[in-house]
């Protein structure tokens, strides 16, 4: 159930699984604001592959794409931070409560079985090419197949009977 439910907060922005501030604190069980300064007070460990600030662009995209209904926690000039799943393991570092340990391995859980689902989506997609192609073969084949028996079948049908047929060779 607890994986569910991070699961849930992971969203994909710029093509990266990030969760986002406000449901990294909300999981912690602190105060964004709180979140925030501790990564703030820590810049050089949150590189932009770790985290970043999502634009106002894509910010409007999510709340229109999800129902968020944390918008009103938020301050209007400026999106929330986006942790990829490097930047909360990060996080472990920086904010070092028995809590946010524990929910830490819980969210890095969740990443690993959110990138497990997509290879195997990924492995079962390439299954279906594969047969959808020896399919489409098959049924060439098999139409090839059919044509000849039935101009065999339109062949014999042409030719004299056995006991109708011209007589050759020695009559007597």
């Amino acid at each position: 159930m607890e994986l569910q439910l991070i699961s849930a907060k992971i969203h994909e922005i710029r093509g990266q699984k990030v969760i986002l501030d406000y449901d990294l604190a909300a999981l912690y069980g602190i105060e964004t604001r709180t979140l925030n300064q501790a990564v703030k007070r820590n810049t050089s460990r949150f590189p932009i592959d770790f985290m970043f600030q999502i634009t106002d662009k894509e910010w409007f995209e999510m709340i229109s794409q999800i129902v968020i209904s944390s918008q009103r926690k938020r301050k209007k000039s400026s999106g929330p931070l986006a942790f990829t799943e490097h930047g909360v393991t990060m996080l472990a570092s920086v904010l070092r409560s028995e809590i946010a340990i524990k929910m830490n391995i819980s969210i890095v859980r969740a990443f690993v079985a959110m990138r497990k689902s997509i290879i195997d989506i990924r492995e079962i997609s390439d299954q279906l090419s594969l047969l959808r192609e020896k399919i489409g073969n098959h049924d060439v084949q098999l139409n090839e197949i059919y044509t000849a028996i039935e101009n065999l079948l339109d062949n014999n049908s042409n030719q004299k009977s056995w006991d109708s047929r011209e007589r050759i060779g020695f009559k007597g």
